[in-house]
């Protein structure tokens, strides 16, 4: 399961707002904030939801391991770059 931390890292990849995010995942902005700020025990069902919103506009959540934390990663950033073409 994705931790609370990669929530609001792929949020602001993103550039997204909770309340975008919130639209998106079909969930309460209220219920993301509190979320977000782990005041409230997280259900697995709005954890999965948030993954799938996130996943689907593009980021790619890296598990912890090998020493280093957990981390996020915008899909686009792992497309080969076209060397632009010489006159």
């Amino acid at each position: 399961m994705i931790s609370l931390r990669q929530i609001r890292a792929a949020r602001a990849l993103l550039g997204w707002s909770q309340q975008m995010l919130a639209d998106k995942a079909l969930l309460s902005v209220k219920a993301v904030a509190r979320l977000e700020r782990n005041e409230v025990t997280s259900h697995a069902a709005t954890v999965e939801a948030l993954e799938r919103t996130l996943t689907q506009a593009g980021i790619i959540f890296i598990p912890a391991g090998h020493g280093l934390g957990e981390g996020v990663q915008l899909a686009s950033d792992l497309l080969p770059v076209r060397a632009e073409e010489t006159p």
